[in-house]
């Protein structure tokens, strides 16, 4: 076990200086010599960190050339693509993306609640939506994210589709943290509140097509004003 311990440490360490920047894309990581006299560690437990790295697509080894780092999206570990998506420095890139992912998968979840979503949900997505507005009020960002949070989590359950709730899981933290930092925008709030209301109105129509295009038509609105709000003000 304590071996093993290692292993991951010296994993986790070489996975946070990619993460940062330190060996970007395409750039080669040192030899074992390097990095077990940097951990202090043997080199068969450098061996086995890079071969949990490659395992996961983060490294790939070319022989004779050497160990280098793949790009994101080749990834196949979503923790570490998580890690990266909340660490990394290529902010826009990955937040632009999370609300492309989001529309891929929220659109037709909201279209599959229309039809299952019980009449206690969608009070309760009213309530959310009041929670949003009283928050606006008082401009308590973090009040507002989680009715936001909360609202689409319930969305999200209500599809009756057990995969969509278990792709999201993981993606919760790093979706806060998005959110609290598009939140802390007055207009991003007005705007977020009146899509909610629509989407709140649509589900309870039970029509999935209004549904699904009240959430589009919200994930286009928090897709431009990431770009015009946040990003160019930066």
């Amino acid at each position: 076990m304590a071996r093993q311990s290692l292993v991951g440490q010296v994993a986790d360490e070489l996975l946070d200086r990619i993460i940062t920047g330190e060996f970007p894309p395409g750039a080669t990581v040192p030899g074992e010599h390097e990095l077990s006299a940097r951990h202090e560690v043997s080199r068969m437990t450098v061996r086995e960190a890079m071969k949990t790295l490659q395992a996961q697509r983060i490294l790939s080894v070319e022989r004779g050339r050497g160990t280098f780092v793949n790009p994101l999206n080749r990834w196949a570990s979503l923790e570490a693509v998580l890690r990266a998506a909340s660490e990394g420095k290529n902010e826009a890139e990955t937040s632009v993306q999370l609300i492309e992912l989001r529309r891929m998968l929220e659109t037709g979840a909201c279209e599959l609640a229309a039809g299952r979503i019980r009449d206690e949900d969608i009070q309760t997505l009213h309530r959310h939506v009041d929670s949003m507005r009283a928050a606006h009020e008082v401009n308590d960002v973090a009040a507002f994210v989680e009715a936001d949070l909360a609202f689409h989590d319930l969305i999200l359950h209500a599809s009756e589709n057990v995969f969509v709730s278990v792709l999201f899981e993981p993606l919760h933290q790093v979706l806060q943290k998005r959110r609290t930092q598009t939140s802390a925008v007055r207009e991003i709030q007005e705007h977020a509140i009146g899509h909610h209301q629509k989407i709140a109105e649509a589900l309870e129509s039970r029509d999935p097509v209004l549904s699904r295009q009240a959430m589009d038509n919200h994930m286009q609105q928090t897709l431009d004003d990431l770009k015009n709000l946040v990003l160019e003000a930066k």
